[in-house]
């Protein structure tokens, strides 16, 4: 009986004062629960991590939204958005040390009005005598098409220099003149003429070098482009500066014919 009664006040007794109820809760559960308090803690730490990342995250993705946003706010220059306009595809940027050459320049005064600020517009320069305060929306829309004017007929003469002739050369290997509807051709890569070296003496064409014929352009935007913006001489030039780039002539030539039967020259 001493035994069980020993036992009876072992099992009566509370816990040592010293081993708090808490800590035997958690002595009882870390043997079966060590890699989930492992894992939980990491999974803790992730969590406290976890926000900032997002947050840096964040806010590359605004540094990189702020400069694509400025680069796509930069201003660019006149000659760049005027030849970047659509059915303006058949001239080159010229170069504005060619512009600001006023020998290069010679003789253009006198076929340009307001040409002192359409000279401005182009190079994106404050003009020196600013326009009147009274001038109009119709008076502004004429100065801009003098600067498209005065720009056109300085492109005529820059592409027959040899920074010309190479930067029209590197767009007609891009076969950005279109090529010749001709299915005699093959597909051959045109050059812009123009049939007037006149302002607004004709429209531009296309010159094919292998059929040695010209074209109205596919595309109408630039069917409306003067013709005098090229010039008659730029292709032929272009060909004898680059002769590899001349095709040869087709073998074959259509024979048009009836019911089989060649049709005589003579007959009209």
């Amino acid at each position: 009986m001493r035994r069980g009664a020993v036992d009876n006040t072992r099992s009566v007794n509370p816990p040592p004062p010293s081993i708090p109820a808490a800590k035997k809760l958690t002595v009882t559960t870390t043997p079966n629960n060590n890699n989930n308090n492992g894992t939980n803690k990491n999974n803790d730490n992730k969590k406290l991590l976890s926000p900032p990342a997002a947050g840096s995250d964040e806010e590359e993705e605004e540094e990189t939204d702020i400069s694509s946003s400025s680069s796509e706010g930069e201003d660019i220059s006149w000659i760049s958005w005027f030849c970047g306009l659509r059915g303006n595809e058949l001239l080159c940027e010229v170069d504005e040390d060619y512009i600001q050459d006023d020998f290069n320049l010679c003789g253009l005064q006198s076929q340009v009005p307001r040409y002192d600020h359409a000279l401005d517009i182009i190079l994106d320069n404050d003009p020196l005598s600013p326009l009147p305060a009274d001038v109009d929306g119709e008076q502004n829309n004429e100065t801009e098409s003098a600067a498209e004017l005065l720009y056109g007929l300085i492109h005529a003469r820059y592409i027959l220099t040899h920074k010309g002739l190479n930067a029209m050369h590197e767009k007609y290997k891009r076969v950005e003149f279109g090529r010749c509807a001709r299915v005699s051709c093959s597909g051959q890569p045109c050059l812009p003429v123009g049939t007037s070296d006149i302002p607004r003496g004709g429209s531009v064409k296309i010159y094919c070098p292998k059929c040695e014929d010209i074209y109205f352009p596919r595309c109408k935007y630039q069917s409306n482009m003067d013709g005098a913006y090229v010039g008659t001489t730029f292709p032929h030039l272009y060909l004898m500066t680059y002769p590899s780039a001349k095709p040869a002539k087709p073998v074959q030539t259509y024979v048009p014919r009836i019911f089989g039967f060649k049709v005589h020259k003579g007959v009209k």
